[in-house]
């Protein structure tokens, strides 16, 4: 029976599952440690966030060593189909795990990612206040044929992972009760952006589709799908980066002013930017973490299902 020591939290309903007994991973930087992970342990990311001890709406989070010692952790986050670069909603939840474990205390803490790394503060009410990798929009005004759907115009954004940010559908709330009916036509946007050939830089795949829309409660409501089909609870932490990063560039949004962004359940991150390299920003987001369980995931190589159901 192999145990693997798990802390759960939520960060505006999102939920993150940091890991306590990550694989071996083997020496070597942060990134040759997670191209291990995705070569040689998927089974692994699969049984520790999907049913049946998980759901596809999880987000995981390997502590590893970290390369720079005067950083609190390098952290490699993943959900049901694959790594994530970055993970805002998700660096919150690390934070506030390590907080409960009295590993860190207020103040600013360095996390290394894959894709660079952050800085989150810890302040004294528990809010997580995360300065994330360098952010930039790469093509504006987008216009894709979705079938069925008629012509949807966009943006493509990095945020520390690639983004696709568009209004959302005439008459469709964002709300957790129209889900469905948002998942349907984010799906078809970015099979849309495959079939167009549309990608990130040097190729990089869109694998994460924003919609928005007004709303008297926020400067922005907003719906993102993930990668492998769930709908992200949270405002998103990289989805609202790459949000900033539109803003900053049509000149809507001023460096230092704060941007509200809300989620389809009504939670919150506020944000901020400071100009950064390359006609790029460098944004700041601020929320709340909750932590909701300590575990223990039990692996009985006798159980059909030990890495979890199929795909």
């Amino acid at each position: 029976m192999t145990r693997v020591r798990v802390v759960d939290s939520h960060t505006g309903g999102e939920p993150t599952r940091v890991v306590l007994d990550p694989p071996e991973l083997g020496a070597g930087t942060l990134a040759e440690r997670a191209a291990r992970f995705d070569r040689d342990h998927a089974a692994f990311r699969r049984a520790t966030i999907t049913e049946p001890r998980g759901s596809d709406v999880w987000v995981g989070a390997l502590l590893l060593p970290p390369d720079d010692p005067t950083s609190a952790a390098a952290v490699v986050f993943y959900n049901p189909v694959g790594r994530l670069g970055m993970c805002g909603h998700g660096t919150m939840g690390v934070v506030v795990t390590l907080a409960h474990q009295g590993q860190i205390g207020p103040g600013l803490h360095a996390f290394e990612t894959p894709a660079g790394t952050v800085h989150a503060t810890l302040d004294a009410d528990g809010s997580v206040t995360v300065a994330n990798v360098a952010s930039r929009r790469t093509q504006a005004g987008v216009r894709l044929d979705v079938p069925g759907r008629g012509t949807v115009a966009g943006d493509v954004a990095w945020g520390g992972n690639w983004f696709f940010l568009a209004d959302a559908p005439t008459g469709v709330p964002l709300d957790a009760a129209h889900a469905d009916a948002l998942t349907a036509h984010a799906w078809a946007i970015r099979r849309a952006l495959q079939a167009a050939g549309v990608t990130g830089d040097a190729g990089a795949e869109i694998d994460h589709v924003e919609l928005a829309a007004a709303t008297p409660t926020a400067d922005r409501r907003v719906f993102v799908l993930c990668p492998g089909g769930a709908w992200d609870r949270s405002p998103c932490g990289t989805g609202t980066s790459a949000t900033l990063a539109c803003l900053a560039a049509d000149g809507h949004l001023a460096p230092g002013e704060v941007w509200r962004q809300e989620s389809p359940v009504g939670s919150h991150f506020e944000a901020w930017y400071a100009p950064g390299p390359d006609g790029g920003i460098r944004p700041s987001i601020r929320g709340r973490a909750f932590v909701t369980a300590e575990a223990v995931l039990l692996f009985d190589p006798n159980d059909p299902f030990v890495d979890g159901l199929p795909a």
